[in-house]
């Protein structure tokens, strides 16, 4: 079933840099080069008039949304909100030596979410966080990444929100392609291939095609 949308709807893409896909900060409804500008594209064809933002910052965990969950998502009262955000949060275990329990990640995604819908009749897309492994010591990352996409389809069934099942759609596409690397060529950050995947998915989910 496609998702209804009011005429003149904001729609809203927050994350990390994933979604955030070089983004102009300093352009107001510049969408950046991915997966959020592409899905825009068929958005934007099928229901003419919504406004569509992408407030996604590269780098961000839980706690950096939390941080600015007032100024770049409840300010917009947006009519459709899609979040994809966690691999940082594993990626820092690894990479930095700073863990984010699963179980304190959970509390705070809930608790941002809760907020939101205190406030407003926002309908959520929440998209899974993901790696697509290409060296081995990525495999390693299950641990610590599995449990948070669990935690991702507890709160899309508690808040009646659309779920893109983005880790096995994409690792899927990668065997499909010949490769991981043709999908994400670092593990975590989408091809133009990867981008263009996550994109029709998100809009077959919106849109109900």
């Amino acid at each position: 079933m496609p998702l209804v949308l009011p005429p003149g709807a904001t729609v809203l893409f927050q994350g990390d840099s994933i979604t955030d896909a070089g983004r102009d900060r300093y352009a107001d409804t510049h969408l950046g080069d991915g997966y959020a500008a592409l899905a825009a594209e068929r958005l934007r064809a099928a229901r003419p008039g919504v406004t569509v933002l992408n407030r996604a910052v590269s780098g961000d965990r839980v706690r950096d949304l939390r941080a600015r969950w007032e100024r770049d998502t409840l300010a917009h009262r947006p009519a459709l909100l899609s979040v994809m955000v966690g691999v940082n949060d594993t990626w820092r275990q690894f990479d930095l030596g700073e863990p984010s329990p699963v179980e304190i990640w959970e509390r705070d995604y809930r608790q941002l979410l809760t907020g939101l819908r205190e406030r407003y009749d926002t309908r959520l897309v929440l998209i899974e966080p993901f790696v697509v492994p290409v060296i081995p010591q990525q495999w390693a990352w299950r641990e610590d990444l599995d449990p948070r996409i669990h935690a991702v389809r507890r709160l899309a069934a508690e808040f009646d929100a659309r779920l893109l099942a983005a880790d096995g759609l994409l690792n899927q596409a990668a065997r499909a392609a010949g490769g991981p690397e043709a999908i994400a060529d670092d593990g975590v950050h989408p091809t133009p291939l990867g981008h263009r995947v996550l994109a029709d998915a998100w809009a077959d989910l919106v849109l109900g095609s």
